[in-house]
């Protein structure tokens, strides 16, 4: 069973490195890395070209944004199972692939799970822990989704919803998330356990960018017809005191 792990970048050089060591480390072997740069000047495409490695697939071109950049690499993928790896991004363990693909066995379209925000210096340091749950279409319309960076499908089901619109500047995942768990034929399976581990920055939790975020997502929860997305969006949003420690 081959997958293909997608990892947007842009002059991340250091993370980015990091997050192959940790592709690397990975019991499970049988996967391509599809790298899609955005034209990054800080060495990374010479670090890239010095890799020894044929399962590393990678490209340097100007994009539209990171759901441009993710829009590509699904097109350049060739594994039946797609997965992400952002440059910031680790596996929290050598078996979390393994464990992933031992999910896929059972005939299903897609697996995810839960997720720590780390430190961005000391990856050991948790600061807040994503818990998800088993999928019920009504934890939709209470603002619920599943960390996307764990989420693992099918090529098919890309096909099957579409890929990510790049009219979100910041919010496509959740529109993708959306379109996927509202498609009743697909089966997705939680795995109850961490499968990535996220550096948490400083850029993501400044009040304009999240004012803008919670601007797309309302336009999101209207585009894909939930009821009351005023209140969903409160829920959404109050999800995430929980999280923390």
């Amino acid at each position: 069973m081959h997958l293909s792990i997608l990892t947007v970048t842009y002059n991340s050089l250091t993370t980015l490195k990091d997050a192959y060591a940790s592709l690397c480390a990975q019991t499970y072997t049988q996967w391509e890395w599809i790298v899609q740069d955005g034209g990054s000047t800080d060495g990374t495409l010479e670090w890239l070209e010095s890799l020894s490695d044929a399962r590393v697939k990678w490209v340097s071109e100007k994009d539209h944004g990171i759901y441009d950049a993710l829009n590509k690499a699904v097109g350049r993928s060739k594994g039946e199972w797609i997965g992400l790896l952002h440059s910031d991004d680790l596996y929290p363990n050598a078996e979390v692939l393994s464990q992933v693909v031992e999910a896929f066995k059972t005939a299903i379209d897609g697996v995810y799970g839960d997720l720590n925000y780390v430190m961005e210096k000391d990856t050991q340091k948790v600061l807040r822990h994503w818990q998800s749950e088993a999928f019920a279409p009504t934890l939709l319309r209470k603002g619920w989704m599943p960390p996307h960076p764990t989420l693992f499908l099918r090529k098919e089901v890309y096909a099957k919803v579409g890929g990510f619109d790049t009219r979100y500047r910041i919010a496509a995942d959740y529109d993708f998330i959306l379109r996927v768990f509202q498609t009743p034929q697909l089966k997705i399976h939680y795995l109850p356990q961490v499968l990535m581990l996220m550096r948490q920055g400083g850029a993501s939790s400044k009040l304009s960018n999240l004012l803008a975020k919670s601007k797309e997502d309302l336009q999101i929860m209207r585009a894909n017809g939930l009821p009351f997305p005023l209140l969903v969006l409160f829920r959404k949003v109050s999800r995430k005191f929980g999280q923390f420690f």
